[in-house]
């Protein structure tokens, strides 16, 4: 009956199905799966908690019109409609715009013709009369039996997130199907919760979108390495919406695919544990109020948020998380403004940045594996002459007095026959385009160089005893 079509509300409503009758291949779908699914939306969607929420879904719909209210039969009259126009015998040349097949043959409106959706029946879309929607001059979207079906299956594949809808769409199928699976399995439960407790809230999911989403892909990742031999990167879109009243809205999220496969690779037993920590130290913060203590478990991580900055703030990132330079402003329970190298410095993994950089920011091999060279000489030197006014000048924001300090202690290098740290070609290659002018991301490569003196200075014990010497410094706005 369906497929994958490519449109979010399709997409994820047949993953839904799937889900609640335990199938992982639309074409094992039976004319019994649908009925499954079609009977439990058809006797829960007229009741609470459901038809509450509804309201951000299909608002002025039959599930949720306030004057069926005392007219049961009229809302489950409608419920049988709409949850059963799959089952129409269609002859119309028209055809669903979502699936292509002919449009159902219930009329959905009495101001329109049989098979035109609205904004009751698909969200975001226009009201009963608005007829510029297309260029035919047409109200209403033409839709199949199958496709409102899926539509309507939608939201239970979905997270309720701050009073709206959370949704995931991937190029990948399987992560359409892991995020509508474990959406709906906490619909599912908290559905039972509250129809035993006598609650008319559906229950909000346990974390923020941003985090929520990282959190369930992580889960998601670690299904399909169960399931697959071979891993297969794919980016996911996210919506946030309502539909609801005189405010409708949508925020959408994006996650590109080499952040997912930076990720994948961090939660891989070679670099879980040094991630793990480093996330540990994203989550928000609780904060007293009033005197009292809040204990409640955080329902986010600035990490897990910053992710969708990326790769277009991977220098921020890098320096956050990384180099853990705190930053400047904030709300006091924003983690990220205690971040500190003196107290964080076992938390600096020149590993788990050498993978950001090959994964996210497709930095070429050559250039970490110099900048990883010349960080090893530099950490060796000041720890050999205990040079600590020249690990501090690596702190600084000025690229006249870095450089001017590099090539001081290059110099006195080569005074005692020792090898220089860097070569003229290396140091162009890292720092400069040419003729004494910076590149335009030398910050970054001074920045990973202290990420891999930091570490290496800590292994060597330098650093612990010399800690004060590390500048307290904030993050660049």
């Amino acid at each position: 009956m369906l497929d994958f079509t490519g449109h979010p509300y399709i997409d994820i409503g047949l993953a839904t199905i799937m889900a609640f009758v335990k199938k992982r291949n639309p074409n094992d779908i039976k004319d019994e799966d649908i009925e499954k699914i079609a009977e439990f939306m058809e006797k829960n969607y007229v009741k609470e908690p459901l038809s509450s929420f509804l309201t951000v879904v299909f608002p002025n719909s039959g599930f949720t019109n306030p004057s069926f209210n005392k007219s049961p039969e009229k809302r489950a009259s409608y419920a049988r409609k709409i949850l059963s126009s799959y089952k129409s015998d269609s002859i119309s040349e028209e055809f669903c715009v979502f699936t292509g097949k002919n449009i159902t043959s219930i009329a959905l409106s009495t101001k329109t013709p049989p098979g035109r959706a609205f904004r009751q029946h698909i969200p975001l879309t226009t009201g009963e009369g608005i007829i510029n929607f297309s260029p035919w001059g047409d109200a209403g979207l033409p839709v199949s039996g199958e496709a409102l079906l899926a539509v309507h299956a939608f939201p239970l594949g979905c997270a309720k997130c701050e009073g709206k809808l959370l949704a995931v769409h991937s190029d990948n199928p399987d992560l359409i199907c892991d995020f509508a699976r474990e959406f709906l399995d906490f619909n599912l439960k908290t559905i039972t919760l509250a129809h035993s407790s006598g609650d008319k809230k559906l229950k909000e999911a346990e974390a923020l979108p941003k985090t929520l989403l990282i959190k369930t892909l992580l889960k998601a990742e670690l299904w399909q390495k169960d399931e697959a031999s071979e891993h297969r990167p794919s980016s996911i879109t996210a919506y946030h919406l309502s539909n609801i009243g005189t405010s409708p809205s949508i925020n959408i999220f994006h996650l590109p695919l080499q952040v997912i496969d930076f990720l994948s690779k961090a939660m891989s037993a070679e670099y879980k544990n040094g991630w793990n920590k480093i996330v540990d130290r994203g989550w928000w913060r609780s904060v007293s109020k009033k005197g009292k203590n809040i204990n409640e478990p955080s329902r986010r991580n600035t990490l897990f948020e910053d992710l969708f900055d990326l790769p277009e703030n991977a220098y921020s990132f890098i320096k956050l998380y990384f180099l853990r330079i705190p930053k400047k402003y904030g709300r006091k329970e924003d983690p990220r403004l205690t971040y500190s190298i003196k107290e964080e410095a076992n938390l600096v993994s020149w590993k788990i940045t050498e993978l950001f950089l090959r994964r996210v920011l497709n930095m070429d091999k050559e250039k970490i594996d110099q900048i990883r060279e010349l960080g090893d000489k530099l950490a060796e030197f000041i720890a050999m002459e205990n040079d600590k006014q020249f690990f501090r000048d690596f702190f600084n924001f000025r690229y006249d007095r870095f450089r001017a300090a590099l090539i001081k202690a290059n110099l006195r290098q080569t005074k005692q026959n020792r090898p220089p740290f860097v070569s003229f070609d290396s140091y162009i290659a890292i720092f400069e385009d040419g003729n004494e002018i910076p590149s335009y991301d030398w910050k970054l490569s001074r920045d990973l160089l202290l990420i891999r003196m930091i570490e290496q200075l800590h292994d060597k014990g330098w650093l612990g005893t010399n800690i004060e010497d590390i500048p307290q410094i904030q993050t660049e706005e």
